[in-house]
Formats: C-alpha cells, structure tokens, sequence
C-alpha cells in the first residue's frame, strides 16, 4: 500500500492552500504566526521560516513530500503598488519571498512559492485563474515550482467584468470582488462559494485565501510528475 504524501504549508492562513492539497490526497500540516482556530488540520502558531529552519536543523523535514509557501506579498502586490501607492495608503512591508525560497533551497525537496499578480520576484511557471476551475472569482495566483516542473495550463478566456463599482462605473459579471468592502463586494456567503471555502467566515481569511481548486491541481500535478521521476 502507498504510504499518503504531505505537504507543509507554510503562511498557511485559514487553510485555502491545505485544503486544495487534501482534494489532492496529501495529508497537510499548516504554520502561520496568527492564531487560526479555523484551519482544518494539524497546526503550528509560529514564524513560519523559523518553524521552517527548525524543522531542517532536526531533521523533521524529511516527514514531508512537498513544502507549499504562501509569503506575504504586500510589497509587491498589485493593489500595494498601484491604487495604494497612488493615494498615498499603507506602509513600509517586508518582502519575504528571497528568505523564504533560500530555506526552501535547503531543504532539498520539492516547493511551492505562490504569489499574486505584482511585483514580488517568482519564476511564473504556473498561473491559475478562477475560470479555469469555474469559480466565482478570478483570483490571478502565479506559482513558483522547485525541484519539479508541470505544463503550465491554458488560461480560458474571461466570461466577463468582476461585479462591482470601479472608477465610478457600476458592472455587472460573473465574478464577484473578494475583497476589501464596499462598492459591490462580495458578501461572506458569496465568497465562501465563489471559492469553495465552508470552515471560516472571517473576512480577512477569506480575501487572503487561495481558492482550494488551485492547490488541488497543483497537488495532482505534483504526483503526476513525481510518478513519472518514479517509473
């Protein structure tokens, strides 16, 4: 009997990623340095790349098939850069995603960086869209692959607008806005189907989430091409 992968996702959030990667078939253990009540499998309160440092200076990394990280991106992101910058909003905030592949490097396995569409430095090798998957948002993540490598996917061609005000004009579609408030947004209950997310209603897990539809094919990808290394 074949012993079940796992995966460690790290800036594991609500559980998005995890939960994407269990549709997979991997068992997942999560870390993220904010209480997460909500997040449905084994977890760790901590700073991710030091829980990650921990874990290749014991050993205890080798429990793992894949390590999946999702670093903040808030200096880099698209709405960071742009209508933040150009109101004057926000702050100064740490890029993380340099740190975080070099541990990732040491680990000697198989990784995962993921990313929004912006400015934060990741190799683009996979880019996932909501309509690829049918879902209610479009949610443009892009992926980092180390050590492994899958054909990136055709990106389908939008049915239409994200429903909501923008630029003072009102548009209907078939996508709803997870996030921020306001002007149209999208309401807990939309998000949480748009997306495919039932365990948590907070709307700061839900407007960070990755859609679990993404992490799922990513995670099929994975067995796939390590099936391949196999034979």
């Amino acid at each position: 009997m074949t012993a079940t992968l796992r995966v460690l996702d790290l800036f594991s959030c609500s559980g998005g990623a995890g939960w994407g990667y269990k549709l997979a078939g991997f068992d997942v253990d999560g870390c993220d340095i904010v209480e997460r009540p909500r997040y449905p499998f084994p977890y760790h309160r901590g700073d991710a790349l030091a829980y990650l440092a921990h874990l290749i200076t014991t050993g205890e990394i080798k429990r793992y098939a894949l390590v999946h990280t999702s670093p903040p991106c808030q200096a880099g992101c698209a709405l960071t850069v742009g209508t933040n910058a150009s109101q004057g909003w926000g702050g100064t905030h740490e890029d993380l995603v340099a740190p975080t592949r070099a541990l990732l490097d040491a680990t000697g396995l198989p990784y995962v960086i993921e990313q929004p569409n912006g400015q934060a430095v990741i190799r683009k090798d996979v880019s996932l869209c909501g309509e690829m998957f049918g879902l209610g948002v479009i949610r443009h993540r892009n992926f980092e692959l180390g050590r492994w490598s899958t054909a990136m996917p055709t990106h389908p061609k939008h049915r239409g607008y994200v429903r909501g005000w923008r630029h003072g004009v009102y548009r209907d579609g078939p996508y709803v806005a997870a996030y921020g408030d306001g002007g149209g947004k999208a309401t807990i209950s939309e998000m949480q189907t748009a997306m495919g997310i039932t365990w948590t209603d907070v709307p700061e897990e839900l407007t960070e989430a990755i859609p679990p539809a993404y992490t799922r094919w990513l995670g099929t990808a994975f067995r796939t091409a390590r099936q391949e290394v196999l034979v």
